[in-house]
């Protein structure tokens, strides 16, 4: 066979066939039926059957399959049928468990529990007798069936009435003697007490229950005290507050001192959960002893229950915080720093682990990572005003940590650390640095889930504060630009992804400077390098809000010019469809009007793009494109309608022709079919993004006029100081020749005078374009748009205290200060001002002084930044 299908060029690359006829030994008979005629005829049953006939003869004669089947489907036919279902099914179904294997006693355990919660059926015979088969497969051999057997009949409890759970669960229970049965039953008994005991009163709980209990907390096996142990939060929470202290707290104590650590560690855990429970003499006589030295022991040698202390510690020491003393407060500190170090050794102000056993590591590792989990707690316990002194070296340790799980704990919780420090967020600038720039990838992308929010309340000085108060974080540009490196590099670009939308929130933390020459171009390279399309989405994304706050008029045209280059003219046609992309994203961002200056035009020349998928996407969005065309813009829209009779007569892809005959339809329906109060909602939120625009323009024209006004006195200043000196030399010569230092002197002062004037008048008259701007600014002044221009929330980010804050404090300052006190800035204004009235624009200038003299503070602020 081989022989015959071998070509030469086969025979020449595995061998010599001769050789290859060795190996027809693996050929083996193929069935042509998964399935033999007699044991079809085994599984066909008779069509005539009804389903309870059916079911009866496959539980009788069926296959183990066949079987299942039926007991899968029991509830279904409960609901058919349930009081055939229960007279000959059931009984049929109780047969067949005693001898069923694993996988059908399973699923008879979950249809069970299925019928017991069906409200619909449970009826108290049938009810009865599915707890009878419940309670008697109980006692399963294997631990698998007899726990799901167990976890049917507690699910099934918070179904039952109170009269059932009495009859049918409670009285077999409290009649049998406990130690006569297996330790098996004698589990399942105490987790059934835990659960039936939230449907007694407590009377009923203290009277019939407890005595079952005490004698489950001193049962011969660990295991079952350390399971009762368990259940008494829930066996508490039944009989009360009253009842607790004289009824469980002795029991707590003395399972708290049991010889066997489970045991020890399930009082610990209850205590713990019950804190709230016992009153403060309780907890400062009873409970702190007990926890003391519980936790001394632990420490000393027991490290299987420290992860579990570790984990507590938080809610540990805030249940008794109210009752502690100074000394206690101060011991359970102390004990939490110890726990932090546990198994490492400080060098240098890093953490190194010490030489254990593989396996002690790793359980101080779970300490260490439970105590960085529990840091918040601990700083609130604490109290934030003793950070730096109590607990700063300390999350250092945690952040410097040499286990990543550790570090990324630590990072996960940084957020909330910096909302509990306040005012004094700056202690922990260094340890931000540290994790941005941490080997670990798993460090940064705990890091980046509430980046946004850290270096939000990282940089600034309080609540309340305007983007003025920013804080100055040494390395954080770079840092935050090599995570974004980092993760670029990695094969993991759901972090990549992530950390970039982080990046959105920039602007309300790094200055517009930095963010222009460090994070710009880095996005531009992502958008057109990058092979990951969500990325480069997110990528364009940030980019569009980097150039939405932009306050530089040079900087936005540039990118703008960059956008339009290397995206909407780019060689690639991926380049292209980045573009559009960035139309939707700028719809959002921008006005309308500015989205139609910069963007509309590039996009619509896409319309001749030669690659199909372009085309395609420009369809689709063109219904999104004319939104942002008002009908006044008339040579807009019939720029839009000429690209659509271009498609339609040009288009060739059968794919495009499709879209784009449905987006033709839905531009003539649009002005037609939008509501009123949608279009009236959308022209209000077009008019607050306008106005943000307007504002950013007036704030880059105040802060041009402030450095120059803040140049040109420095200028003044050095002239003074030159002046003086040259007087002091001149006073000296007059006494050698005073007839030829005249002349020289009153040159001198013209000289000045020139250069004085000249500087005035620069910093008092803005070049060409400044005027414009500040011409458009009196426009949009004079419409009374500016008094709402700081109020409005409607980007996507929340950006109010970057746009806002400046513009109301300047003008409530400039409103209270008066002439006099103005900066040189307003008067250099006003003899400009003067000069032009002698022009005949009196109103116009005078508009323009009130906007410099109430942005004037503002001016000066950004100045300094």
């Amino acid at each position: 066979m081989f022989v015959r299908k071998m070509t030469p060029s086969q025979s020449s690359l595995y061998g010599e066939i001769d050789d290859l006829q060795d190996l027809t030994f693996i050929e083996r008979p193929i069935r042509r039926s998964l399935k033999t005629a007699e044991e079809i005829d085994k599984l066909t049953v008779d069509e005539d059957l009804n389903d309870i006939e059916r079911a009866v003869y496959l539980l009788s004669s069926g296959e183990d399959i066949q079987r299942a089947s039926v007991i899968i489907n029991l509830p279904i036919l409960v609901r058919q049928n349930p009081a055939e279902t229960f007279r000959r099914v059931v009984p049929k179904v109780r047969e067949v468990l005693h001898v069923a294997g694993g996988e059908m006693q399973l699923a008879a355990a979950g249809s069970f529990l299925t019928i017991l919660q069906d409200d619909i059926v449970l009826i108290q015979t049938h009810t009865h007798s599915i707890l009878q088969i419940v309670l008697l497969n109980l006692d399963h051999r294997d631990t698998v069936v007899s726990n799901a057997w167990l976890e049917t009949l507690l699910s099934a409890i918070d179904a039952l009435p109170k009269e059932t759970i009495r009859q049918e669960i409670l009285s077999p229970l409290l009649s049998k003697h406990q130690l006569s049965q297996s330790v098996p039953a004698r589990l399942a008994s105490c987790r059934i007490l835990g659960k039936v005991v939230g449907k007694f009163e407590s009377s009923i709980v203290k009277k019939d229950l407890l005595p079952l209990v005490r004698s489950l907390c001193q049962d011969v096996e660990y295991e079952v005290r350390a399971c009762m142990c368990r259940q008494l939060e829930n066996i508490t929470r039944g009989i009360g507050v009253d009842h607790t202290k004289a009824e469980v707290l002795p029991e707590l104590v003395e399972l708290a001192q049991d010889e066997a650590s489970t045991v020890r560690l399930a009082a610990f855990d209850t205590i713990i959960n019950l804190i709230e429970m016992f009153d403060s003499d309780d907890r400062s006589c009873v409970i702190f002893p007990l926890v003391k030295a519980f936790c001394e022991k632990c420490f000393k040698g027991d490290e299987a229950v420290l992860a579990s202390l570790s984990f507590q510690y938080g809610k540990l020491c805030h249940g008794l915080s109210e009752s502690f003393t100074d000394e206690q407060h101060l011991w359970f500190l102390e004990f939490y720093k110890k726990l932090c170090c546990l198994g490492l050794q400080h060098e240098n102000g890093h953490c190194e682990s010490q030489p254990y056993p593989l396996e002690l590591e790793s359980k101080y590792a779970l300490v260490r990572r439970n105590c960085a989990y529990n840091f918040p707690a601990i700083v609130l316990f604490a109290d934030p005003n003793h950070f730096l002194s109590e607990l700063y070296r300390t999350f250092s340790s945690l952040c410097h940590d040499p286990e990543i799980s550790v570090r990324r704990t630590a990072a996960s919780g940084f957020h909330e650390v910096v909302k509990l420090l306040g005012p004094n967020v700056h202690y922990v600038h260094k340890e931000l640095i540290t994790l941005l720039q941490d080997d670990s990838l798993e460090v940064l992308d705990a890091l980046i889930n509430n980046l946004q929010e850290t270096l939000e309340l990282a940089t600034s000085r309080g609540e309340g504060a305007g983007p003025e108060s920013k804080v100055n974080i040494p390395d954080l540009v770079p840092a935050l630009v090599a995570a974004e490196q980092k993760a670029a590099s990695s094969l993991h670009w759901r972090v990549h992804e992530k950390l970039l939308q982080c990046y959105s929130c920039l602007p309300r933390v790094v200055s517009g400077d930095q963010i222009y020459f460090r994070f710009l171009q880095r996005m531009f390279s992502i958008i057109t390098n990058n092979n990951v399309l969500p990325v480069q989405q997110e990528a364009v994304r940030t980019l569009c809000v980097f150039l939405r706050y932009n306050r530089k008029q040079e900087q936005r045209q540039e990118i703008i010019s960059k956008l339009k280059q290397e995206l909407a003219q780019g060689r690639s046609y991926w380049n292209r469809l980045r573009y559009l992309d960035l139309c939707y994203i700028t719809i959002d961002l921008f006005s309308k009007s500015y989205f139609c200056k910069h963007f509309l035009t590039p996009a619509l020349e896409l319309v001749s793009d030669p690659v199909a998928n372009v085309r395609y996407k420009l369809c689709y969005m063109l219904p999104k494109l004319r939104s942002t065309i008002r009908p006044a813009d008339k040579h807009l829209v019939q720029q839009l309608e000429f690209c659509v009779r271009k498609l339609l007569c040009r288009e060739k892809d059968k794919d495009v022709m499709v879209t784009l005959r449905k987006t033709v339809l839905e531009l003539d329906k649009m002005d037609i079919t939008e509501p009123y109060h949608k279009r009236h909602e959308r022209e209000l939120l077009d008019q607050k993004k306008e106005k943000e625009e307007t504002l950013l323009l007036e704030m880059e024209l105040l802060e041009r006029q402030q450095s120059e006004a803040k140049l040109a006195g420095e200028k003044q200043t050095d002239k003074k100081q030159r002046d003086s000196k040259s007087g002091m030399s001149g006073s000296k010569g007059m006494s050698v020749s005073t007839l030829g230092a005249t002349p020289s002197s009153s040159s001198g002062k013209e000289m000045r005078r020139a250069k004085l004037a000249r500087s005035r008048s620069l910093s008092g008259h803005p070049t060409t374009t400044k005027m414009t701007n500040s011409d458009k600014t009196l426009k949009v002044k004079d419409s009374g748009s500016c008094p709402g221009s700081g109020k409005s929330t409607m980007l996507p980010i929340n950006d109010d205290n970057l746009r806002s804050h400046h513009f109301n404090v300047a003008s409530s300052i400039s409103s209270t200060a008066s002439t006099s006190s103005m900066p040189v800035l307003i008067r250099s204004n006003t003899s400009s001002s003067v000069d032009h009235r002698s022009n005949g624009n009196k109103d116009t200038q005078s508009r323009k002084l009130s906007v410099q003299r109430k942005s004037s503070s503002f001016g000066m602020q950004s100045g300094r930044e």
